[in-house]
């Protein structure tokens, strides 16, 4: 393999329900950005059935070109079908750096594609940079269960690869004014290629809040010792409209539902306002929180790691506080808010 052969950034655009999944949208983002200190072009790749008026969302939103698979063959997600695609496309036009959502589609099919082009990938990466000089993707994730990052480098193969969490970085503002060529690509594969198929679909929908979509979030840790100060911080976040979430620790010890977990194996979160109460501050936990509006704090441990990637912090036993906070909150609204 020549590496200098291989030019440009690819994002791969996942898509649902007719739109193009958010994180596809901010991983334009971090590619222009990636693109622009390479000097080479951004490109999304793009596949589905009656797909093709989605790729000028992707210009607007950053790319430079689309290449667009559309057929009925694609109408539904499978790993073969769509591997086969990206590999037709990579094979073509070596694209040197290629990013996926970190969702269970892109993780999925990112897999499947590094497994057949014998290339490296990176997953559930929080933060991406490049080497303009040498081309080098730098993609660093959480090792070593959370207590360190670690940038990871893919120095022979191409293209470098990854996938990135949802809500670690921002999409541009759209632009709709901005020109880009879409590219309509032949599409030879046939069903009876395809060893996977799909008989029926079955949707169905838990009532439930979303941390990912939350404007405030009040978080609790292994600070609160047990089920009972979830509680306290659930009266709180009654008050005062916000979700609850949880760290790790907090989760594995059963005192709350592990959809609630915030960090590098929970989910990551970019709330408006987020009070981390009885947090250390782990980097498994920081990781899926340190791009909030604002932080707010409450450990005994002065010392806590928390103390340092927060905007206000308060020292102090959160047993004698959140009820103050609580009380402080319902004078000022009149009345308690129904959460949810």
């Amino acid at each position: 393999m020549n590496i200098e052969d291989y030019h440009g950034v690819w994002v791969f655009l996942e898509h649902k329900s007719g739109s193009i999944v958010p994180v596809s949208l901010e991983l334009l983002g971090a590619g222009r950005r990636l693109a622009d200190k390479r000097g080479v072009s951004l490109a999304g790749i793009l596949i589905g059935d009656g797909v093709k008026p989605l790729a000028e969302h992707a210009i607007a939103y950053g790319a430079d070109c689309v290449y667009v698979y559309d057929a009925p063959i694609f109408k539904y997600y499978r790993t073969e079908s769509y591997m086969k695609a990206i590999i037709a496309g990579c094979q073509k036009y070596k694209p040197e750096i290629f990013l996926y959502g970190g969702t269970s589609t892109g993780k999925d099919l990112a897999s499947a594609v590094a497994t057949d082009l014998a290339t490296g990938l990176t997953a559930d990466t929080t933060m991406l940079d490049v080497d303009a000089e040498t081309g080098l993707l730098e993609a660093s994730r959480p090792a070593f269960g959370g207590n360190i990052m670690a940038t990871i480098l893919c120095k022979k193969d191409r293209p470098q690869m990854a996938t990135v969490r949802p809500k670690v970085v921002k999409a541009l503002e759209p632009d709709y004014s901005r020109a880009g060529e879409i590219m309509e690509e032949p599409v030879e594969l046939r069903e009876e290629e395809i060893r996977t198929k799909v008989l029926d679909i079955v949707r169905f929908a838990v009532q439930r809040i979303r941390l990912d979509e939350a404007d405030i979030i009040v978080a609790g840790g292994k600070g609160l010792g047990g089920k009972a100060g979830f509680e306290m911080i659930r009266e709180f976040a009654n008050t005062i409209g916000a979700s609850v979430g949880a760290s790790r620790d907090a989760v594995e010890a059963g005192w709350i539902e592990h959809h609630a977990q915030v960090g590098q194996t929970g989910v990551t979160v970019t709330p408006k306002i987020y009070f981390a109460i009885g947090i250390s501050g782990a980097i498994q936990h920081l990781v899926g929180m340190q791009n909030s509006g604002l932080i707010i704090a409450i450990n005994q441990d002065p010392n806590a790691s928390i103390f340092q990637a927060c905007h206000y912090g308060i020292v102090g036993d959160a047993f004698q506080i959140v009820p103050l906070l609580t009380q402080a909150f319902q004078q000022a609204l009149g009345k308690e808010v129904e959460y949810g």
